[in-house]
């Protein structure tokens, strides 16, 4: 029997052809008390229609305008009921037996705020692609961008995430990494765990609109950066950048294999 309950929730945004795995990999985690709670601000491609078709399976649903996915992420979790939280896009899926691994991860260590797994890249078909791994997490690094971990992966305690402002709503490119610096900040204990626990799509279109959107991204990382470290970026932070990611590197050969070696069969996805 699992030891915890665990709220998740998925912001929808009109992406129907992927929302029935994402929602399906959640109500599959059999062994797991689960409250599951969806958000669509106002999909026009039959989101809405698929996720009303599931009926009470589907515990809290929220159809209601939002400020963009932070906030759409707030109004989820102002529902949920659960000791653990976490969240799913929806073009991502748990893999199975995820939160029970997970539950097991917060039995093993009582003391963790933050537990983070892997990830499987997948394609639009949900075919393998390559693996990607969660950094253990410090700030530095990540405020660097060379540290990462894997949000589908990431689950937290509600106690620490109360213990933030929650997710910032102006923050459209990287709020996940904000609302985890911002637990950090308030102390949080981050475990990371040996353990693939999501896959993690990735499709032409969504590659094409990253790299439209790169010369917006590289200033708000920038801006985030600024905020949390309240001083200008200056040109030294250039090659302390590239210091993080030369011992994020060295530390896990895997990146590299992953990288060169599996990341050149997906070109079509770089």
């Amino acid at each position: 029997m699992p030891s915890h309950t665990f709220s998740i929730v998925t912001i929808s945004f009109n992406q129907a052809q992927y929302l029935r795995a994402t929602i399906d990999s959640v109500l599959e985690q059999k062994d797991a008390n689960v409250q599951y709670i969806v958000v669509d601000p106002g999909s026009t491609d039959g989101s809405r229609e698929l996720i009303e078709s599931y009926g009470d399976a589907i515990d809290v649903r929220l159809f209601e305008p939002d400020k963009g996915p932070g906030d759409g992420l707030n109004k989820g979790f102002a529902h949920a009921t659960g000791e653990i939280l976490g969240y799913l896009n929806s073009d991502d899926v748990l893999l199975p037996g995820a939160l029970d691994v997970i539950d097991q991860a917060f039995t093993k260590h009582p003391s963790a705020d933050v537990i983070c797994g892997h990830s499987n890249i997948i394609d639009a078909q949900g075919n393998f692609i390559r693996e990607s791994y969660s950094d253990p997490f410090r700030i530095n690094p990540v405020l660097y961008r060379a540290g990462c971990i894997m949000q589908p992966s990431t689950f937290f305690t509600r106690e620490i995430f109360e213990k933030t402002d929650g997710f910032n709503p102006n923050n459209r490119f990287d709020w996940d990494a904000e609302l985890f610096v911002d637990m950090k900040a308030a102390g949080a204990k981050f475990v990371r765990i040996n353990k693939f626990l999501s896959g993690y799509r990735i499709y032409p279109s969504t590659v094409t609109a990253e790299r439209r959107v790169r010369m917006i991204v590289e200033p708000k990382a920038r801006e985030l950066f600024e905020q949390k470290r309240n001083r200008p970026w200056q040109w030294y932070d250039h090659p302390r950048r590239w210091a993080y990611l030369v011992m994020k590197y060295l530390r896990e050969p895997r990146w590299i294999r992953e990288r060169l070696f599996r990341g050149r069969v997906a070109g079509r996805f770089k």
